[in-house]
């Protein structure tokens, strides 16, 4: 099977794709996936580094744009379809998945006028403007949570939850690595939140009686690394503070407590790891769904929510120095996350998409050349 993953942009969109395709191409060594991203995204750095080939078309946003990125997205439209429609013929894909970013709705809409099957991934509660569109044409719609269900025709909903990448699943199993101090993992996102950096580090001047007890890993984005350093150093915090995390498992493993945005990955990732939260919903996302996210985390009792808005770093503080003294509520709480937890939604993906190969082209998929072996290559018996 050959499947072609369409999006990106930011971690939200493009990390559930990654744990599809790990999912994917560990089913059958001749399974291949090829990613389909702009230039500009996360993609352009993360998918090479798990491994995957990526092509790149022009594509911008749409909704919410001013009207000069408006009419340069809309100038730029036709190059994305003309691009997208030669991807597909070279790669010749049995299945195209949109997980939501500017590259997946032309890339979709190619592959459903081209009779390929498509579906589209949605992480979020509320939808996005290219799913939503996108959901009236292709064969399913996977969601993550029940609230999206009413955006999309029903007969198309399947509700899976957020694929997780391979590497956080060992989490499930083991969420806690021993160390001394309490461990909090502070992040916003694949780029960084300006909002969550100022307001821990106004924080610290509240909780300077628990330096010695306290440690953070940190991720601030590239433009608040080294104000945000010099805020820990200054006031004398033992904290790993870095532009990117690259091993989340291993930065959730060892985190007593984590405060983040409100994305759908971000909230899947902390279920399926166990980990209590304080979330701190984006508030310009569109139609706040970062919000309406964080909610089902927090009437489950696996989370407490503060609008940025009204958040102080004295508040900031007050919480963490409370969940810090009630470590039965903590345990609570990380139980209460595992059972929001999807760990087998990358498996129920693929395994839909092995449907619609199967339902389009029968069991072995579009006919393709057979690969050439290696010269002198060593034959397994």
């Amino acid at each position: 099977m050959k499947v072609l993953i369409a999006g990106g942009g930011t971690g939200g969109h493009l990390f559930p794709g990654i744990a599809l395709a790990e999912e994917v191409v560990t089913r059958h060594h001749k399974n291949e996936v090829v990613f389909v991203g702009t230039e500009r995204g996360l993609e352009a750095k993360v998918v090479p580094q798990a491994g995957f080939p990526l092509e790149f078309i022009r594509a911008q946003g749409l909704k919410g744009k001013g009207l000069v990125q408006l009419l340069k997205g809309l100038l730029v439209l036709p190059l994305a379809f003309i691009e997208s429609f030669r991807i597909l013929s070279r790669h010749k894909p049995d299945v195209v998945v949109g997980v939501g970013g500017y590259a997946s709705g032309p890339v979709v809409m190619a592959a459903w006028l081209l009779g390929i099957p498509t579906a589209v991934q949605e992480q979020n509660a509320l939808p996005g403007l290219t799913n939503k569109v996108l959901g009236r044409f292709v064969k399913v719609v996977f969601t993550a949570f029940e609230e999206a269900r009413r955006f999309f025709p029903e007969r198309k909903v399947q509700l899976v939850g957020n694929p997780i990448r391979r590497k956080l699943m060992d989490n499930y199993l083991r969420s806690h690595v021993a160390h001394e101090r309490f461990s909090l993992l502070i992040f916003g996102g694949s780029l960084g939140a300006k909002g969550i950096n100022q307001r821990v580090v106004e924080a610290l001047g509240y909780l300077e009686d628990l330096k010695d007890r306290l440690s953070f890993v940190h991720q601030t984005g590239k433009n608040d690394l080294e104000r945000v350093r010099k805020g820990y150093a200054d006031k004398g915090f033992q904290a790993e503070v870095v532009e990117f995390i690259d091993d989340m498992s291993a930065a959730y493993a060892k985190a007593d407590l984590v405060v983040c945005r409100a994305g759908a990955t971000t909230l899947a990732e902390l279920t399926v790891c166990k980990k209590a939260s304080i979330l701190i919903p984006f508030p310009y996302a569109t139609d706040n769904h970062q919000e309406v996210n964080a909610r089902a985390l927090v009437e489950a009792g696996a989370a407490v929510m503060f609008r940025e808005a009204e958040l102080t770093g004295q508040k900031l503080a007050e919480q963490i120095r409370l969940l810090k003294a009630e470590p039965a509520r903590l345990k609570q709480m990380e139980k209460k996350a595992g059972l929001q937890g999807r760990p087998e939604a990358a498996k129920e993906l693929a395994d839909v998409c092995v449907d619609l190969m199967v339902r389009a082209y029968g069991p072995n998929g579009r006919e393709r050349p057979a690969r050439p072996e290696a010269p002198n290559a060593s034959r397994s018996k």
